[in-house]
């Protein structure tokens, strides 16, 4: 009778024990998918409830100058984040975000979405805070207790000391310190360094553990860049293509300054520019009020971006455009070489050519009748240009055309370097005919780059050698220890030695008596050769150009300046060469290069202001004979004159000395000095108790003042030094009228 309830507990037994084991083995099981699938994910979800791990910016490396002067660099800021999970109320919430907002700067909607993110336990807000508005956000944390919601970690923010200098070169960061152009951009990785992080333990309620759970692992500041850019430099060629633009009305202005024998580039600029400290913003003032008038928002936004990109451009490398007449320096080294042409090979032009179905024109009407080779260049004669590229046949063309890197990036180490593109950018071997070849050969219907055509004219400078041109010179870490060194590298030599020197021989002629006489720098040889271009889809557009070098007989440095759709007078040797002219007299005078004057150029030269202080005014006349002396005071002895000693000053000019501390100063009314022959302009100043100094081409009697450095009608100190500058619009044309 017992065995019933024995059975049936064993069964009830059994039951249980299956049911335990079912239940241990949906355990294990569970236990064993959550590790084994799910174990990582996990993992991490509780190390991110359990560690704080905040990431601290490195600091990035500073770009400098060819003489050590800061051109960007780091300083320390703050980044802001929130932590949305400890927001408890939509109070909390709405006042987070109203405050955030007006104190940082930031849209009111993009905080509230990241506050409503309330899963996450860190949303950056902001970066690059300045210490001051870290301040007043730290009051306003502390007064509201929200130090569990608002944090605030160190950071970096770059900046750049002189606005807008070299400012296509350079480039910028964005928010996040990531290059965005240029230099920036392409060395980004090296100037980023490496970040470090600070891990820290969270308690129970997410605070913050004491610093004895905290790891921190140093932050490894970036390498810094030392350009090949020449501060000095660099503001002489800025300074003259700002003002370029203003003289001309031109859209763009572009120029390059290169080192003939190494490829480095020693300034690059590309006008107009922008302030690398507020890159978004527009710099032109006329466009950025018309987008502003821009009724519709989608239209607007457009148009402001296209801005924004067409100024952050650098069109010295990333533009392509006919070169015009320059290019014949290449045709001509070419023929030489090939032995098609000599110095004593003529042509008579009638004023135009007939090839194939087409009558090319001569720029001069009627022609420049017969012309040896030297004065076809300094004639800059089309008709002649297309006989030698003829005689050279398209494939010894070709071959020169690839050999001077048309075919080919220059390799130069910025970002955005524009492609050459066979029968797009330039006519391939194949597809090229008669036409093509005759027009290329004067420099027509195939486009390159300005960095392309200066590293081409540098290898006629250099004794006919190609280099890759560079802007970054060397690479240092954070003791200042090179870790990198950039070196010259020659690419290939693509004429010989004797036909760049007497390439260069001719050039120098073209900027002596032919189109490119307004580039003609009194002590410096200058070699070069203007261009006029017409712009491909532009009716009455032109680009005007001028590539060169000096000394002639000792290259040291080679120009290109070019000034896009200018206003008025449009051709190369009008436009262009005066520019380059007188920034080869700044630069090369910087560069302690020795002018040799010859005697006839000995007659126009300034003389320098003998030193009169200390002298009786009697004295002071004696030694200052040849000059008019005015004496301004009642004292024996001269204290200070006007123009000090030592200053350049025309020959017969005007000397104000003061004999009395209490003497006020001489001052006259600055004359007009323009559209004046040399010895009118300084008649004119020297008459109003002014001297001038005489800048650009002098050697003839067709040159006339076109620009004063002291404007007209200004109240000046007599004896002051006024630059006046000189140019000719006699036969420097050399192009479509």
């Amino acid at each position: 009778m017992q065995t019933r309830p024995s059975k049936r507990m064993g069964k009830r037994a059994v039951t249980v024990l299956c049911f335990i084991a079912a239940a241990f083995l949906v355990c294990v099981g569970s236990l064993a998918y959550i590790s084994l699938i799910h174990g990582n994910e996990y993992k991490l979800k509780a190390e991110q409830n359990q560690l704080s791990d905040t990431t601290v910016s490195a600091q990035r490396g500073t770009i400098y100058d060819s003489n050590m002067k800061a051109l960007a660099k780091s300083a320390s800021a703050w980044l802001v984040y929130i932590n949305p999970s400890k927001i408890t109320s939509d109070e909390q919430r709405d006042l987070v975000v109203t405050n955030l907002s007006a104190i940082l700067g930031v849209d009111e909607e993009t905080v509230r979405k990241k506050t409503e993110r309330t899963s996450s336990g860190y949303e950056k807000i902001a970066g690059e805070v300045e210490t001051d508005v870290k301040d007043r956000l730290k009051t306003f944390i502390s007064e509201n207790k929200l130090s569990s919601i608002i944090g605030v970690d160190p950071d970096t923010k770059r900046y750049y000391p002189y606005s807008s200098f070299a400012s296509t070169i350079i480039g910028f960061t964005d928010s996040d310190d990531s290059g965005r152009l240029g230099l920036e951009l392409k060395y980004n990785d090296e100037l980023t360094g490496t970040a470090g992080r600070i891990i820290t333990a969270k308690n129970a309620r997410q605070g913050s553990m004491s610093t004895d759970y905290q790891t921190t692992y140093d932050a490894k500041a970036g390498y810094s860049l030392v350009l090949t850019i020449d501060e000095v430099i660099q503001y002489y060629l800025e300074q003259s293509l700002d003002q370029a633009l203003t003289d001309t009305g031109a859209k763009y202005a572009y120029g390059i300054i290169m080192d003939v024998k190494t490829g480095a580039i020693l300034g690059m600029t590309s006008k107009p520019d922008f302030d690398l400290n507020s890159p978004n913003k527009i710099s032109n003032k006329a466009l950025a009020e018309s987008i502003s008038a821009i009724s519709s928002p989608d239209e607007q936004k457009q148009a402001t971006t296209n801005a924004l990109y067409a100024q952050w451009r650098n069109r010295d490398i990333s533009d392509t455009y006919e070169p015009g007449s320059v290019f014949k320096t290449i045709v001509v080294s070419a023929a030489l070489e090939e032995g098609v042409v000599n110095l004593n090979t003529t042509y008579t032009c009638t004023g135009g050519i007939q090839v194939a179905n087409n009558y090319q024109k001569c720029w001069k009407p009627g022609g420049h009748g017969t012309e040896n080779l030297t004065q076809g260049l300094m004639n800059s004669c089309n008709p002649f240009f297309v006989t030698i590229g003829q005689k050279l046949g398209k494939d010894n063309f070709y071959k020169y055309f690839e050999a001077f890197g048309f075919t080919e990036k220059t390799g130069i180490d910025l970002p955005a370097e524009a492609t050459p593109v066979a029968d797009v950018t330039y006519h391939s071997l194949n597809k090229m005919g008669i036409s093509e070849l005759s027009s290329s050969s004067f420099g027509q219907t195939f486009q390159v780059t300005p960095i392309q055509i200066i590293t081409a004219v540098s290898a006629i400078a250099n004794g006919g050698k190609l280099m890759q041109p560079y802007v970054v010179s060397s690479m240092l870490d954070g003791d200042g220890n090179v870790v990198k060194k950039t070196e010259p590298t020659i690419k290939r030599q693509v004429i010989s030695e004797k036909t760049a020197s007497i390439v260069s021989n001719m050039m120098e002629q073209v900027v002596s008596v032919g189109t490119g006489k307004n580039a003609y720098v009194a002590g410096y040889h200058v070699a070069g050769k203007t261009g006029t271009s017409e712009k491909i889809g532009h009716d009455g557009a032109y680009i005007a150009s001028f590539a060169g070098f000096a000394p002639a007989d000792d290259p040291q440095i080679a120009i290109l300046v070019a000034i896009d759709e200018p206003t008025g007078a449009h051709g190369g040797g009008a436009v262009a060469a005066p520019i380059a002219g007188d920034i080869l007299e700044k630069v090369l005078t910087y560069l302690n290069v020795e002018p040799r004057y010859d005697d006839k150029e000995m007659a126009n030269v300034s003389s320098v202001a003998p030193s009169l202080v200390g002298l009786s005014p009697q004295d002071a006349k004696t030694r200052a004979s040849g000059y008019t002396v005015k004496v301004v005071g009642e004292g024996s002895k001269v204290i200070s004159q006007t123009p000090a000693a030592g200053q350049q000053m025309k020959s017969g000019g005007v000397i104000v000395v003061y004999t009395d501390s209490s003497s006020q100063k001489a001052v006259a009314t600055v004359p007009n000095l323009c559209n004046m022959s040399i010895s009118a302009a300084n008649k004119a100043a020297v008459n109003a108790g002014f001297n001038i100094k005489v800048a650009g081409n002098s050697s003839s009697n067709d040159f006339v003042s076109y620009k004063q450095s002291i404007a007209e009608g200004t109240e000046a100190e007599q004896g002051s030094v006024i630059t006046v500058y000189f140019k000719s619009s006699v036969n420097v044309q050399d192009g479509p009228a």
